[in-house]
């Protein structure tokens, strides 16, 4: 994400985030691809890292149609790396979870991504890294 003063003063704000967005969505397809993932699976795993979720919470989370998402979790369960789960308190739904494969290529997919963006920023001053991160967790937080 190398640009100059002038062009980051041009494309104010809202560019320069989605300028980030773009180059994170890169380094997603690019840390995903070595461990057999595509982006999307590298997500849906990463957010499994929290606990199980409903199909509707994933659906709302990762951004994608329920007939994708059921297709998506399909192929990782394929592969044991997801399992469905009966709802705790609807005997109609079910959640999906991290198997135990599963949260080891999860724990890989979130570690990689973390390592490439901390080489990213290693220029950043431990001042301007404190305030870059308190201010993305009181916007998007």
């Amino acid at each position: 994400m190398a640009t100059t003063t002038a062009q980051t003063t041009d494309i104010g704000l809202a560019g320069a985030l989605v300028q980030t967005m773009h180059v994170l969505q890169d380094l997603y397809a690019e840390t995903s691809r070595p461990l057999g993932l595509t982006p999307q699976q590298a997500h849906l795993l990463c957010v499994l890292l929290a606990g199980p979720l409903g199909m509707t919470d994933l659906s709302r989370i990762l951004s994608i149609e329920r007939s994708s998402l059921t297709s998506m979790v399909d192929r990782l369960e394929r592969r044991d790396l997801v399992a469905r789960i009966p709802h705790p308190t609807d005997r109609r739904a079910c959640q999906i979870e991290l198997t135990a494969p599963g949260l080891a290529l999860a724990h890989d997919a979130h570690n990689a991504f973390t390592t490439r963006i901390e080489a990213l920023t290693t220029a950043l001053s431990p001042t301007a890294r404190r305030t870059l991160t308190t201010t993305l967790l009181n916007v998007f937080g």
